[in-house]
């Protein structure tokens, strides 16, 4: 029998990879008919997971949606993205419209085989030069510095890292290599130490959620990984003193559109980069579908209209299940949120320059709430958003003292961002898809009800 079953889906995947290779996807990228935007349309067939393959590849490319339009209801997916560079322009240069389109092909052609896993990312390929080491465990003040002083200890040195803090959880994704060699680490041995004494620091003194350490070679797509190891550690149950804090959530409503067999979700909240790959990544790993949606991100607020079905088919089908899906796209949203004080450190590289900047930080009663960490070119190009230790923002004393030990020049302080405290307000006009409900609200029609 399980022999039947295997054979049946080798057969069914031959299947699918068949109608793709017969219907190979179609990418337009179309710079006229959009005066700020640069317009893709994706056409292809249908499979689970497109609508995230596609974003992905946009949000690697550094690309900002400012609108989109999506269809996927039956075998055919057909997506509308408006996207600009960083800087809000239209993208002109040939050889980036050429790499929009190059990518989108290769991520959705017939030998692409998506699934919602770690190992995805535009143009990067497995690599001998470092391993990878995710962490997860209970957030407080220095835990950069001190999981980054072990490391330091173990002789070796971290090449690139993103660290993610929500909800009292941490989560990091470190791409460190041996000191002497500049290599990945291999030794069974050495990694299992590794992972044994950054275990320890994790866990400090939390003894009701434990800590996570793994390791493993090869391409790891980090934003993708952070949300998965968030959900996993469950950062999305509130604790009890963020209870209170209701207004400076993102507004997330879920409702259900019965004559369809859709649940309907809005997003509305302070747009901000990678908004759309968040959320689209959080549905996706919920195993959700989006058939239809649309999404407004000209002004300063995001939003957001997704048309869901489980992956089994069914809507969403009780009470508990809609707050899920509730909290675990406000915690998806709220993960990325640059709150505190931004430092840019910008210098030669070397070993335990990690440990050191963060050591003086720790010092200064700082704790790091985020932080991205990379090497390019023998340069360390560093952000961290911080905060004192008791979640208030830093004083001109203290952020003197700390340029002043680390380096007028290498330690630069950007505009001090704190979106927790910015409330979504008032409702920015639906774009319900197809135009028919333009306007106008599904409950207008009678067409949506609330649970009861």
């Amino acid at each position: 029998m399980e022999g039947d079953l295997s054979l049946s889906w080798d057969s069914d995947d031959e299947f699918e990879k068949f109608i793709r290779r017969m219907n190979p996807p179609r990418v337009v990228i179309d710079n006229e008919s959009c005066a700020n935007a640069t317009v893709v349309r994706v056409d292809s067939a249908n499979k689970y997971g497109i609508l995230l393959e596609v974003v992905q590849v946009l949000t690697d490319l550094n690309l900002i949606t400012k609108k989109a339009y999506i269809s996927s209801d039956g075998g055919w997916f057909m997506d509308v993205f408006n996207v600009t560079d960083r800087d809000g322009n239209k993208i002109r240069e040939q050889s980036k419209l050429d790499e929009i389109g190059n990518y989108i092909r290769k991520s959705l052609g017939a030998d692409s085989s998506f699934v919602p896993s770690r190992r995805r990312s535009v143009d990067v390929a497995p690599s001998s030069d470092y391993t990878v080491i995710e962490l997860t465990g209970t957030d407080r003040p220095g835990l950069l510095s001190e999981v980054s002083a072990v490391l330091t200890s173990l002789k070796c040195n971290v090449v690139n890292a993103e660290v993610w803090t929500h909800n009292t959880r941490a989560a990091s994704v470190m791409q460190v290599n041996d000191e002497q060699t500049g290599l990945a680490i291999t030794d069974p041995e050495r990694l299992f130490r590794i992972k044994e004494l950054l275990c320890n620091v994790l866990k400090g003194n939390n003894i009701t959620r434990g800590a996570k350490t793994a390791v493993s070679m090869g391409v790891t797509h980090t934003d993708r990984r952070l949300h998965q190891m968030m959900f996993a550690d469950r950062d999305y149950e509130r604790s009890d003193k963020d209870s209170g804090n209701e207004s400076h959530r993102p507004n997330v409503t879920v409702v259900n559109w019965f004559d369809k067999d859709y649940s309907v979700v809005t997003i509305r909240c302070k747009d901000r980069p990678k908004l759309l790959f968040d959320t689209v990544c959080t549905l996706t790993d919920m195993q959700y579908v989006v058939f239809h949606g649309n999404v407004d991100a000209e002004g300063p607020e995001a939003y957001q209209e997704y048309y869901i079905r489980h992956i089994d088919g069914s809507p969403v089908n009780s009470e508990a299940e809609r707050q899920r899906v509730i909290q675990c796209l406000e915690a998806a949203i709220e993960r990325r949120v640059s709150e505190g004080l931004k430092l840019e450190l910008c210098m030669s590289d070397r070993v335990g320059l990690l440990t050191d900047v963060t050591r003086i930080f720790r010092e200064n009663g700082l704790t790091v709430i985020r932080a991205e960490v990379s090497t390019r070119g023998g340069k360390a190009i560093n952000t961290f958003y911080v905060r004192d230790a008791a979640g208030n923002s830093v004083d001109a004393k203290t952020l003197e003292a700390i340029r002043q030990a680390i380096g007028l020049s290498v330690l630069q302080v950007k505009d001090h961002v704190d979106q927790s405290k910015s409330s979504p307000q008032g409702s920015p006009t639906r774009f319900l898809f197809g135009g028919l409900f333009k306007s106008r609200s599904l409950y207008n029609f009678g067409l949506v009800r609330p649970y009861s």
